[in-house]
């Protein structure tokens, strides 16, 4: 399955962070910034999380929310979480059926090894749950600038 930019966003509520929950429901009249990433804590993940951190200001003014979303475990996102004094939600998708939901749990390869993982993907959804835009195998520099700009043009 594969969202596409003009879709319904999949519905989901996840455990996250601090023993809360997030969904997409309870979103519902806001922008949200839906980005997956393959694992709390290492190298590319880190600086996506970190750039959206230090983006969260502007995101603010356009009324954005960003969450994040991986399959790590709640506690990990709660150590990942304040170690970089991230202040917005990390989603723990344990079982991964958000993930198969927006197609981002992918056939990955890597020094000739086949595996299942994340596909780093953002997923840009206006105030009615439609998906706006969609970043699929993102590379991380400048990233957070353009979901920025184009969480702009929802305002």
């Amino acid at each position: 399955m594969s969202i596409e930019a003009g879709d319904k966003a999949p519905a989901f509520s996840l455990p996250a962070d601090g023993g809360g929950t997030v969904s997409l429901k309870a979103l519902r009249g806001k922008t949200v910034v839906l980005y997956f990433y393959p694992k709390d804590d290492t190298s590319g993940c880190t600086a996506e999380a970190c750039d959206f951190r230090d983006a969260l200001p502007d995101f603010s003014k356009v009324k954005a929310e960003i969450i994040g979303v991986s399959r790590d475990s709640v506690a990990s996102h709660d150590t990942f979480k304040r170690k970089f004094k991230l202040p917005f939600p990390l989603a723990a998708d344990e079982d991964g059926t958000v993930c198969r939901a927006y197609g981002v749990w992918v056939e990955k390869s890597m020094y000739g090894r086949k595996y299942m993982g994340i596909e780093r993907a953002t997923f840009l959804i206006d105030a009615k749950g439609i998906v706006r835009q969609v970043w699929r195998k993102v590379k991380v520099p400048g990233h957070a600038e353009e979901v920025l700009k184009a969480a702009e043009t929802l305002k």
